[in-house]
């Protein structure tokens, strides 16, 4: 029974940073007047809204479920989107560029947490790294910008 509970427990938290992300996204795309930007941001948080829905299913199939629709207050990730709001107040390009690469990084690591228990995740761990590969391709994306933005 533990054992479903840390699965149930460990997607929801999947789930929360996924939130957490479309919202800093969403953020993102209303602070900027690059519509270039407000494309990749609106791409994202679409991903992330998806990527979420995905997990709830397998919560599902778990015997739990998910109401999340909000991000999570999860400490140093809550920080985090704190910092990226911040810095979409400040309506710079590079700011909102950095405090996005800051979410996905942090995003990352929960990823990883979750992934290095492959015994619990085995029946979604396929999945878990298709996400984890799409969030990393975002990061690669926002940096790549920022590194234009700074050139």
């Amino acid at each position: 029974m533990e054992n479903k509970q840390q699965i149930i427990s460990d997607l929801q938290g999947l789930i929360a940073i996924l939130n957490d992300g479309k919202e800093g996204y969403q953020s993102a795309s209303e602070a900027t007047d690059k519509i270039e930007l407000q494309g990749v941001f609106l791409k994202y948080a679409a991903q992330r809204a998806a990527y979420a829905e995905q997990l709830k299913t397998h919560i599902l199939t778990h015997g739990g479920e998910s109401e999340n629709e909000s991000g999570g207050i999860l400490g140093a990730l809550h920080r985090t989107w704190i910092d990226i709001k911040q810095a979409l107040s400040s309506k710079e390009d590079t700011a909102i560029l950095e405090a996005v690469v800051t979410g996905e990084k942090a995003a990352l690591e929960k990823y990883d947490d979750v992934i290095k228990d492959r015994q619990d995740h085995v029946d979604h761990l396929p999945l878990l790294q298709e996400q984890r590969t799409g969030i990393l391709d975002a990061l690669k994306e926002i940096e790549t910008l920022l590194i234009q933005r700074n050139a």
